[in-house]
């Protein structure tokens, strides 16, 4: 089964695929996927939109995941990870996928063993889970975080 796992972020979001087999994790791919700033925001999502699909397509998941939002401090800044993660979960769901939503407490308890984990700790125990894994940027260990908690969830649902 391919898992692609998604930090969505309209400045930048970040994906991670990973194969399972049986109880096995292997990296397949992670990246960033960065929206010119100086555009409006219709056509930022018609690019983070594209992008996606393009992963989709290369990649060819069976399941995805997308991180949940949380609330920032400044209401527009919520807002437009909001639409991002509007597209990114429609980008999942029109590739015919079914796609499970984390928060961000439950992906660092999954991966490091405590929701309060800092990302040096993410990206240290994601290069233990995936020996090799070259990462593409805090968004992409992100992403492959999600990807992971997700693939350790389908097993615990069987």
């Amino acid at each position: 089964m391919i898992i692609i796992g998604l930090d969505p972020g309209l400045t930048c979001t970040g994906w991670g695929v990973v194969a399972k087999s049986g109880s096995r994790l292997s990296h397949v791919a992670n990246g960033q996927i960065r929206t010119d700033a100086k555009a409006g925001m219709a056509q930022r999502l018609v690019e983070l939109d594209a992008a996606l699909t393009d992963v989709i397509l290369h990649h060819r998941p069976d399941s995805g995941a997308v991180e949940e939002v949380f609330v920032n401090v400044n209401p527009q800044s919520t807002l437009k990870l909001g639409q991002a993660r509007g597209v990114a979960m429609l980008s999942l769901a029109r590739a015919g996928m079914p796609v499970a939503e984390y928060s961000t407490k439950l992906v660092k308890k999954a991966i490091v063993g405590t929701g309060g984990a800092d990302k040096k700790q993410i990206q240290a125990m994601l290069k233990v889970l995936l020996p090799g894994v070259k990462l593409a940027g805090e968004d992409a260990a992100d992403a492959l975080a999600v990807a992971i908690t997700h693939a350790n969830m389908l097993g615990s649902h069987r």
